[in-house]
């Protein structure tokens, strides 16, 4: 059986090169976690039973901020302080709106909520926001559990505008200005790009050489092609604003690669030809027992090809979050110059890495994804099997 994209096994020397040092990179990672996570915060610990209890605190509070920032929100928010006069936190941010269906379209703000500590009532309903999500409860907010703790109370149709529906249409908009600028240069300037089209234009044409036509075709690539600059620029970006200070964690919310595992998944099945369908339930130059044998495990593969997308994403980014919200934690465990001058040191370390990280894995996410369609659209020879 012949395969396409056979540019994956491809001996360039600059994608040698580039894989060599992604590598490098990623095993430079693993070695620096694996050598600090080992090292215990002594000045944390204190023969004194209120310290330890002061730091047991402090670990439970830094592991509720990691998992807190790695979940959405109704709420943008920006910073966060304690009044030293009322003793209360003070939030700052933009509070987004919350769009409910229950029994008929509530819309409301979601300042209302006051962070899970207010009852809103919308209409004869009454709403509280917890662990954020949005659930049914009377004017008192009670919520209900079962025997494992996990709330039971209704939870009405969700529609509302969340930070990372924010952070999605954000990126949206900047893409189609970007695009657009540089769509007008070219008609402007003889098609020659300017500003900043002049950066993103190499990307382009090394996606399209080096990803699209490899991997699917001179012939039918660019059926894809902007589907697949779409796909390589949209987690691009959303990679790179998860690594600012404004927490956002598109990438590494498994609803989202879900999605876009699933788009990759109905085109490839959409655009499979004849040849595709006969490869997976009746593979052609093989014994008719072994066909019958191959036949499930090529329609399992089909299914676990956009399950390993979703999770690969997914998987890197949060635990990209997760490494790196936790070092910088360390400044607050250690308590000493030492080890705040090395959890620092390691952070930052780790920050510039996860700016190839983001890079790569848009560019694996989009390599995959052509590799998928390049199968689905291949023309098979199925003489060559005879």
């Amino acid at each position: 059986m012949g395969f396409p994209l056979l540019s994956v096994q491809r001996s360039s020397q600059d994608r040698q090169l580039f894989f060599q040092i992604s590598e490098f990179l990623f095993q430079f990672r693993n070695f620096l976690i694996f050598l600090f996570s080992g090292l215990t915060p002594l000045s944390a610990k204190d023969p004194e039973t209120s310290e330890d209890n002061s730091a047991t605190d402090l670990k439970s509070e830094i592991k509720a901020y990691i998992l807190h920032h790695l979940e959405d929100s109704h709420y943008f928010n920006l910073m966060s302080y304690t009044d030293k006069i009322s003793g209360k936190k003070v939030y700052i941010g933009i509070p987004l709106p919350v769009i409910l269906w229950d029994n008929g379209l509530k819309i409301f703000s979601s300042n209302k909520f006051d962070h899970g500590k207010t009852v809103v009532q919308s209409g004869d309903n009454y709403y509280k926001l917890y662990h954020g999500k949005v659930y049914h409860t009377d004017a008192k907010g009670i919520i209900n559990y079962d025997e494992k703790n996990h709330p039971i109370n209704f939870k009405p149709l969700d529609f509302s505008i969340t930070k990372n529906v924010v952070s999605i249409l954000f990126t949206a908009l900047i893409m189609f200005l970007l695009f657009k600028g540089l769509a007008d240069s070219y008609k402007k300037n003889g098609m020659i790009a300017k500003g900043l089209g002049r950066f993103f234009e190499p990307q382009v044409l090394y996606n399209r050489d080096e990803i699209d036509i490899p991997n699917i075709g001179e012939k039918h690539y660019k059926r894809f092609m902007s589907y697949l600059l779409t796909l390589f620029f949209f987690i691009w970006f959303l990679n790179l604003l998860g690594l600012t200070p404004l927490g956002i964690n598109v990438t590494g919310n498994i609803a989202i690669t879900f999605a876009l595992a699933l788009i990759t998944f109905i085109i490839t099945n959409l655009s499979g030809k004849k040849t595709y369908w006969k490869h997976i339930f009746w593979m052609p130059g093989v014994p008719i027992p072994m066909k019958i044998i191959l036949a499930p495990i090529e329609l399992l593969g089909v299914i676990i090809k956009p399950f390993s997308l979703m999770i690969r994403l997914y998987a890197n980014i949060s635990a990209g979050h997760i490494v790196l919200m936790s070092l910088i934690s360390l400044m607050f465990i250690f308590r000493n110059w030492l080890g705040s001058s090395l959890s620092f040191a390691l952070a930052f370390s780790i920050s510039i890495i996860e700016i190839l990280v983001a890079l790569l894995q848009a560019y694996i996410f989009t390599v995959l994804s052509a590799l998928y369609f390049g199968f689905a659209v291949e023309e098979h020879d199925d003489h060559n099997h005879h």
